[in-house]
């Protein structure tokens, strides 16, 4: 509760247990985003086709990993009411049948997503066959690898909501190492392993992740959290429990499924364009994912702060905290926007020497300049609204946006005027503009005051 009753509505107290909570997840995601960053540099050396392999199938993964994130999203929401509310036990009951949800999911969508990768892999348009059998070798063994993913993510989920950020900061900085050695040894073959190139880089991730499970879980296992795992501890299902996460998961499912069958059909969009520009446009969504640590790093904190401010019964407050979080995010992402808007060239180099694929992806870097402001401000509401478990609000806007407006426009401005890859990116742009607006004015409405978890 250090974090409820320090707010008392003073903008400087407020401002701080803000960045007590986002400072840590910053950090994780920065440095997770920075080694999926070097990840696309180090295959980036093996051609274009490699890199355009592993564009293929981001959005399939993270299709399949859906109801892993409208899980978690629930969890977040319901342990951080739990927290507010002084309510231990049940928040630490709420984490396990999380673990055990996740782990269900994980295993079906594991298994499903093996056999279905190259079908989804195809489905993604491929016009090049290296890219295409790099994209299924990349994909396959992502999938191998989603019970760990699953099990981690529950237990941030829930160190999140508890207002313990720092935890899951540690375990992933670690895997992230692992990631990175793993790439050095495993993509071009050093030191005795073997040359796996694509595969490589997908099973150095893998490992990493298995890393991070094995210490998530010793972290809960010492008993120094609010919530934490004790041997004994009942693991029958808690039909309450499992009501009250799926009540706010369901709709954030919805949404997920949303999110990727619009990105689906943006990207199916963009990979008809031609190899060299698929490839640029997986730079440029590489790099644009770093800017998203900036805002879920703030929205991450607001998520926490809304469910216990709401559990603590001060709704002021977490409005208070969702304004901050905000405010400061943005500030931010302003700033990114400069660096991108001046230095796109020389970050594209990085990935790719090729000129012509520096030239387009310098013109897409100054788009992506006048998107940051919008997706930080966007990213960072729809957080706070997620954490009041207001997930139906978020899943109509995001049905709006990504799955009409996107690939609607995309499609315009690449096909119909055209604009070839410069389109698709204004069709983000625009994307990013009215998601902004529509979740701050959710917001201003007040409606997640009443809401039920």
């Amino acid at each position: 509760m250090g974090q409820l009753d320090s707010a008392n509505a003073v903008p400087e107290r407020v401002n701080r247990t803000v960045l007590k909570l986002a400072a840590p997840s910053w950090a994780e995601l920065l440095l997770g985003q920075l080694t999926s960053m070097a990840d696309l540099m180090m295959v980036g050396n093996l051609g274009a086709w490699a890199i355009a392999g592993v564009g293929l199938s981001t959005q399939p993964k993270f299709l399949m990993m859906a109801v892993m994130i409208a899980l978690n999203t629930g969890t977040t929401a319901l342990v951080s009411r739990f927290r507010g509310a002084g309510e231990q036990e049940a928040a630490r009951r709420a984490t396990r049948q999380a673990l055990l949800l996740n782990l269900g999911a994980g295993i079906v969508c594991a298994v499903g997503g093996y056999f279905a990768t190259p079908s989804l892999i195809d489905f993604m348009g491929p016009e090049d066959a290296f890219a295409r059998n790099a994209g299924i070798s990349y994909l396959q063994i992502q999938m191998l690898g989603l019970p760990t993913i699953a099990v981690t993510s529950a237990i941030s989920a829930a160190l999140r909501g508890a207002g313990n950020t720092r935890a899951a900061m540690l375990y992933n900085l670690l895997a992230n190492g692992v990631n990175l050695v793993g790439n050095y040894l495993l993509i071009e073959g050093r030191w005795g392993f073997p040359r796996m190139e694509v595969a490589g880089a997908s099973l150095a991730t893998v490992i990493g992740q298995g890393v991070a499970m094995l210490a998530a879980i010793a972290i809960l296992l010492r008993g120094k959290n609010y919530v934490f795992l004790r041997w004994g501890d009942s693991w029958s299902p808690d039909h309450e429990i499992i009501l009250r996460l799926t009540r706010v998961g369901l709709p954030s499912m919805l949404e997920q499924f949303v999110i990727r069958t619009g990105f689906i059909a943006y990207a199916k969009v963009v990979a008809t364009l031609g190899t060299d520009m698929l490839a640029t446009h997986q730079i440029c969504m590489s790099v644009l994912a770093l800017s998203f640590v900036n805002g879920e790093a703030f929205g991450i904190a607001s998520a926490a702060l809304m469910g216990q401010s709401l559990g603590a019964k001060r709704p002021d407050h977490a409005l208070a905290y969702a304004k901050a979080a905000r405010r400061m995010g943005m500030a931010g992402s302003v700033l990114i926007g400069i660096l991108f808007f001046f230095s796109g060239k020389s970050i594209i180099w990085l990935y790719n020497g090729d000129a012509e694929i520096i030239r387009m992806g310098g013109e897409i870097f100054r788009i992506m300049a006048f998107i940051m402001p919008f997706q930080g401000s966007a990213i960072i509401v729809s957080g706070a609204l997620r954490g009041a478990g207001d997930t139906r609000a978020t899943t109509v806007i995001m049905l709006a946006t990504v799955l009409v407006v996107r690939p609607l426009s995309a499609a315009l401005f690449v096909f119909a005027i055209p604009l070839e890859l410069m389109g698709a990116w204004i069709s983000v742009l625009i994307d990013q503009i009215l998601r902004s607006v529509l979740t701050l004015l959710r917001l201003n409405r007040g409606h997640w005051k009443t809401i039920k978890v």
